[in-house]
This record gives C-alpha cells, sequence and structure tokens, in this order.
C-alpha cells in the first residue's frame, strides 16, 4: 500500500523550484554588475546608481533616502555596492538553502525596495510593479516552507549540528514552523491579506489598476519647469524629467521664449542645444542632462539648472512671458516668466 506524503515535511521540498529561480532573480544582480559588466563602476555608461536615479521622480515614500543618495555620489557608490553584495549573498543562500528563512526574510525587504522604488516604472507589463510584488509573496512563502531535501540546512539538520538544535535556528533556517498549531492559520491569514492590501494598494497608487483611469508614467516622457527667470541677459529654469521610458532620454530640440501675443522673442533649436557648454547645464544628480549629437539628452529622473546669456534677454520689456519646451516627440511643456 502507497504511503501517503508527509505535507509538513515536505513543503519545504515542493518550494524547491521557487527557491532556486527567486534566488537566482537575486545572485543574478551580483552577477551582472560584477561579473558581465562593470555596472558599480561610475564612469561605465550602465552605472547602476544611474538606474537608480530613474527612480527618483515616483518613489513611494523613500524619495527623500533615494534624493539625498543620487545628490551624494560616494554614498550612492556605497549603498549600491552593499546593496548588490546583500543581493548576491540573499540569493546564492537560498539557492543553496542555507538559512533558508533569514534569506527570505532578506527577499521580502529586497523586494518591498524594489517595489516602493520602481513599482512605477515599465512600459509594457508594468514588470518593476509584478517583481515586486512577486518577489514579496514568494519570499512569504518560503519563510513558511523553509528548505527540506536538497539544501544544506537540511544537511546540518541531518547531521544534528549543533546551532541547529536551538530555538532560534527553526526561524532563520528551516524545520518545522516554530510557531503554535492552532497560531499557525491566522497567522497565515494575516501575512497573506497584509501582502494582497500592499499588492492592491501599490497597484492602484503606481497604475490606477482598481479603479478610475488606467495609466502609466514609463511610455511618454515628461518634463517640469521650475524658478524659470530673466536676469539681465540671463535666461534660466530648472528643468526636472518626471516620466517616461527610463533605458534612453527625452530629446529636447527647442527652447522658445514667448510674449502676451503667443509671438516667438527668443528660440534656441536643436542645433544650438547639442552645443550647449558645460557651464550653461548645472546638474543636481548622478543622471545628467547633457548634449546629444542632434539635441539634449535628458534622462528619467535627471535634474539640472539650464542658463542662455544673450544680450536680446535685456532688451525685452517688462512683463509676462511663456516659457516652452519641446520634445522630438512633439509634446511640450511651458512655464511662465517674470521679467522685472
Amino acid at each position: 500500500m502507497m504511503k501517503n506524503i508527509n505535507l509538513n515535511h515536505n513543503s519545504g521540498l515542493f518550494t524547491l523550484v521557487l527557491r532556486l529561480v527567486v534566488g537566482w532573480t537575486y545572485f543574478s544582480a551580483f552577477w551582472r554588475r560584477t561579473i558581465l559588466a562593470p555596472k558599480l563602476d561610475p564612469e561605465f555608461a550602465g552605472y547602476i546608481g544611474k538606474k537608480f536615479n530613474h527612480f527618483l521622480p515616483n518613489a513611494l515614500g523613500i524619495q527623500p533616502f533615494i534624493e539625498y543618495l543620487v545628490e551624494h555620489p560616494e554614498a550612492l557608490w556605497l549603498h549600491m555596492l552593499i546593496f548588490t553584495i546583500i543581493e548576491g549573498l540573499v540569493g546564492l543562500c537560498l539557492m543553496f538553502g542555507a538559512f533558508t528563512r533569514l534569506m527570505s526574510i532578506g527577499v521580502m525587504a529586497l523586494a518591498m525596495g524594489i517595489l516602493l522604488g520602481s513599482g512605477w516604472i515599465g512600459t509594457t507589463c508594468l514588470d518593476e510593479w509584478q517583481i515586486g510584488v512577486l518577489g514579496i509573496a514568494a519570499g512569504f512563502v518560503l519563510f513558511l516552507t523553509g528548505s527540506s531535501t536538497y539544501s544544506i540546512d537540511h544537511y546540518w539538520l541531518q547531521q544534528q549540528v549543533k546551532f541547529t538544535q536551538t530555538k532560534y535556528f527553526a526561524w532563520l533556517g528551516s524545520g518545522d514552523f516554530p510557531l503554535n498549531i492552532k497560531l499557525l492559520p491566522k497567522f497565515v491569514l494575516v501575512g497573506s491579506l497584509v501582502i494582497l492590501a500592499i499588492t492592491l494598494s501599490t497597484n492602484q497608487i503606481f497604475h490606477g489598476g482598481l479603479w478610475g483611469k488606467l495609466h502609466n508614467k514609463s511610455v511618454k516622457p515628461k518634463l517640469e519647469i521650475s524658478q524659470a527667470k530673466i536676469n539681465q541677459e540671463n535666461l534660466s529654469f530648472e528643468v526636472y524629467r518626471t516620466e517616461g521610458v527610463d533605458v534612453y532620454g527625452s530629446w529636447l530640440i527647442k527652447v522658445e521664449l514667448l510674449n502676451t501675443e503667443n509671438k516667438i522673442v527668443m528660440a534656441y533649436k536643436q542645433e544650438d542645444l547639442a552645443q550647449l557648454s558645460s557651464h550653461q547645464i548645472k546638474n543636481k544628480y548622478v543622471a545628467k542632462v547633457k548634449p546629444g549629437k542632434h539635441s539634449l539628452v535628458i534622462p528619467l529622473g535627471a535634474k539640472a539648472v539650464l542658463s542662455f546669456t544673450n544680450k536680446k534677454f535685456k532688451q525685452l520689456p517688462k512683463g509676462n512671458y511663456q516659457l516652452k519646451l519641446t520634445d522630438i516627440s512633439g509634446a511640450s511643456w511651458s512655464q511662465k516668466v517674470l521679467k522685472n
């Protein structure tokens, strides 16, 4: 007669594929940044700190922390290094099943960071949001099951290694879940509902996925203009790219100043913008606004003060003007400017 399978003992075995795949997704981040490409090098085009800068405009709850880091390149680099090492350690330990429950907590924390920072990014399938919420859910499942056969935890338990006999190992490693059997269903229910609430709320906040109009801030570029002023012979303003695809910039091809009759009194075309000098661009973050071959390139999350000097600005009559920026896509953004 076939014996019934012991589900309590084998739950960690049934989640082996989840452990391996989730573990690789985190270890692969370490592998990509250190072995396959020098993504921790601030001079490298694919520097991970610049991608971190892309998260800033619409991050949820952690914007001040991200802004501090992108304003302080040395602190950003150190954070990226530590973050990468943690991802590598968590992923590797999870794949090998060493301290599985502790590593699953690491997975949930890392996934929550991804969710809050970049859950709004994703041009086609809300990919960053999905990675975040699925990572949290997978981490919770692995916390409940731990590891069984084909894991270092299991080997340690079989060998009765001394530290596995302590009450703490069941919380940090594997083995029977260390909670009273009467409390376990409530623990699972509460944890599942909390994760579901996080999933639904972030889906609504980032994408309008529950009610109202669906929106995706990764599809079209958006620039915010502030601190626009005309001072003697100088026009200056701050530009901040807050939306659009994260893998390439917004291409600014026109900067125009219009009077109250909507007539252009000053214009800089794409050839002019492509030749802006470094002293005309004062970047604030690691993602930098810079001249491209045919336009001014503004990466996602970049913020800079742009300055234009011309004697004609001094000759303009006092009053209200309109500053207009135009992207190569045809999108444009305007801001009022007062000349005193």
